[in-house]
């Protein structure tokens, strides 16, 4: 398999990976007593997100190598 078969695999099961998923609509920032805003909560649901997706492509792309 070359190096151009395994990019367009990776595309492929990228996006097939994102289209497999419901993503959050909305992403809620925190705000404290004293006007400081916590993006943490942010930051986690976002960090979540992208790692599902890139784990199941890549589960899906080892795959089909193997």
């Amino acid at each position: 398999m070359g190096e151009q078969d395994i990019e367009r695999l990776v595309e492929e099961k990228l996006a097939a990976a994102y289209k497999a998923h419901e993503h959050p609509k909305k992403f809620f920032i925190t705000e404290n007593g004293r006007g400081v805003v916590d993006g943490g909560e942010l930051y986690n649901a976002v960090l979540e997100d992208v790692l599902r997706v890139v784990k199941d492509a890549l589960v899906g792309v080892l795959k089909e190598v193997k």
